[in-house]
């Protein structure tokens, strides 16, 4: 501040006032634990070397082949629904069965973990085959009947 201007300037590092102590936290009895003005949880505990844990998170199992044969099962069903593309639908079908019984394998020795998928997969695959297949048997019969 100036003589001349009364008035604090923007930088001015006294236009607040003076500074104030820092506030201390409440203490807690011991064994409790510390909680800080504005801290909505406590600290998390120290972890030690030789604690249950401590190399690190299990990896999870996953199933890929699993999830290949749930994504073409449902694939091959959709092109086996639509009547041009029952050709698709087999070829599908067909890697849907595959991957699905690779991926019940894997659930079976405890390789993986979701066997609702692999499962899915392998019904989806013989339910895509199994639609083609009736409208070729059915097409088959109607040109019979035709000739």
């Amino acid at each position: 501040m100036s003589a001349a201007n009364p008035q604090p300037g923007p930088y001015d590092p006294n236009q607040y006032g003076a500074p104030q102590p820092p506030v201390q936290p409440p203490t807690q009895p011991p064994g409790q634990p510390q909680y800080y003005p504005g801290a909505g949880y406590p600290a998390a505990p120290p972890v030690y070397p030789g604690a249950a844990g401590a190399a690190g998170m299990p990896m999870q199992q996953s199933n890929g082949m699993g999830t290949a044969a749930l994504v073409c099962g449902i694939v091959g069903l959709v092109c086996g629904i639509t009547y041009f593309l029952w050709f698709f639908a087999i070829i599908l079908g067909i890697l849907a069965i595959i991957f699905g019984a690779i991926g019940k394998g894997k659930v079976g020795r405890g390789e993986a973990g979701n066997a609702g998928s692999a499962t899915a997969g392998l019904v989806c695959g013989i339910i895509g085959m199994v639609v083609p297949a009736i409208y070729l048997m059915a097409l088959d019969a109607a040109l019979d009947s035709i000739f």
